[in-house]
């Protein structure tokens, strides 16, 4: 793991933070580790994910593709639409 520089908080975050990662049974540190990251996942799209984790050479086509040819089968039981669900396209 590298150093990373230390960052400054308002005195009114850092309380808040503290608070929090207390309640959670972190430390400060663990606390605002696991919120920038939670924080990174959020603001990340989908194409970015995919065009990093497929080295640029994924298409949207191809994975349609793969998606399309799933089987068409009855959803597991548990896995039903809601009834009277009506798709929204």
């Amino acid at each position: 793991m590298s150093v990373a520089p230390a960052i400054r908080l308002p005195e009114s975050l850092q309380r808040e933070a503290s608070r929090l990662a207390e309640r959670d049974g972190m430390s400060l540190e663990e606390w605002v580790s696991v919120t920038v990251a939670q924080r990174l996942g959020a603001i990340e799209t989908a194409a970015e994910f995919f065009a990093r984790r497929g080295h640029g050479t994924a298409t949207l086509e191809q994975a349609l593709a793969i998606l399309n040819s799933a089987p068409d089968n009855p959803p597991d039981p548990g896995d039903e639409l809601p009834e009277g669900y009506v798709e929204s396209r």
